[in-house]
């Protein structure tokens, strides 16, 4: 049940989307050189909005805000795992560049244009083309509006559908990255939630401090200070419903705990194996990895699930796959695994806000 976990290879239309992006860039300098912005939108295939932003470059030319544009776009691609571009700028000159029709003659633009293909060569496909300037009037609307205010904008994204954010319970035991992960998701946009409360089963551990920082509600509930799993349990629960939680999301949570009837298939959990492989009471943390590594697996990554009141045997919602290398260690196993989770939790969460998940014989099924 409870405890920390990872993600795998994610095979719903969710997953399959975020993994093809498609983006408008655009860069502007009103003197060239002047005040600059560069923005760019990116989408899924089918056209949903996934981000848009636009920085302010301060006195700049209109060539290396072009350029940045698509620096930043490729760098948020990234971010949200994307292994496939399809990148559409309005500068033919750009496009040239990029696709070696054309030579960079510029010293100001050298170190961007390099900057732009190592970005480009971590997607397992790319392609860069040119779009008439009436094609791309949202990136050039976003630039000019961040011009105008003379400051960066984010426009709102796919997961503001006009909904009230999800509210969530996050239960942690440790440094708080699954939590810190969360809360970026939230902030760029990508992630229709809000984190209600806090509870810490430990009173002095990094995420405490990390959570506390970010504004929010704390609450340390330490199993120790109770006679029995069942005052401890119900302790969480008042918590919880104290802060009108939805979605309860254990990060790095280490403690065993009854969940409730009312929190039934409410309570997620992420696991750093492919359940049911490598799962079950004592498997966390390094000791899955080690044993993957002594199993001689080729292949590892993460599982998001719903928790049930025995360990790892909940619904899987979500699963990402990575690459187990002949020279891995638990410790390098562990990051790119991790890597796998920062984009899973959050793709699982999303689902379950927009009403996505059916839970059928123990098994989760995902609408489209």
């Amino acid at each position: 049940m409870p405890r920390f976990s990872m993600p795998y290879k994610g095979v719903d239309e969710l997953s399959k989307q975020i993994r093809k992006i498609v983006a408008y860039t655009d860069g502007a300098s009103r003197g060239n050189p002047g005040p600059a912005a560069a923005g760019f939108i990116l989408t899924d295939p089918r056209g949903t909005r996934l981000q848009a932003k636009a920085s302010f470059l301060g006195r700049t030319t209109n060539n290396i805000a072009e350029y940045t544009a698509v620096v930043k776009a490729l760098e948020a691609a990234r971010h949200i795992g994307a292994k496939q571009i399809r990148l559409f700028s309005d500068s033919e000159l750009l496009v040239k560049q990029i696709n070696g029709q054309y030579k960079v003659k510029s010293d100001q633009i050298r170190p961007l244009f390099r900057q732009t293909f190592e970005l480009l060569d971590q997607f397992q496909s790319w392609k860069v083309q040119h779009v008439a300037r009436e094609k791309n009037q949202k990136a050039d609307e976003l630039v000019n509006r961040a011009l105008n205010l003379g400051k960066d904008i984010q426009m709102n994204s796919v997961a503001r559908t006009g909904k009230q954010p999800i509210r969530l319970g996050v239960l942690i035991s440790g440094g708080g990255t699954t939590l810190v992960n969360i809360l970026d998701y939230i902030n760029q946009g990508l992630l229709n939630a809000k984190v209600a409360v806090v509870i810490s089963s430990r009173s002095t551990v990094a995420g405490v401090e990390k959570a506390k920082s970010a504004g929010l509600d704390v609450k340390i509930i330490r199993k120790k200070d109770y006679p029995d799993i069942d005052d401890f349990s119900r302790h969480i629960e008042e918590e919880l419903l104290a802060a009108k939680v939805d979605l309860v999301v254990q990060g790095g949570w280490l403690c065993l705990w009854k969940i409730p009837p009312r929190y039934e298939n409410r309570v997620m959990n992420i696991h750093p194996a492919l359940l049911p492989s490598f799962g079950g009471k004592g498997m966390w943390g390094h000791h899955v990895h080690e044993a993957v590594l002594a199993a001689g697996c080729k292949v590892s990554g993460c599982t998001v699930h719903f928790c049930t009141n025995e360990y790892d045997k909940g619904p899987t919602i979500v699963q990402k796959t990575c690459e187990v290398r002949d020279d891995d260690t638990p410790d390098t196993l562990a990051v790119r695994v991790f890597e796998q989770e920062c984009i899973a939790y959050p793709q699982a969460i999303n689902l379950f806000a927009e009403g996505k998940i059916i839970v059928r014989d123990n098994r989760a099924k995902i609408k489209s």
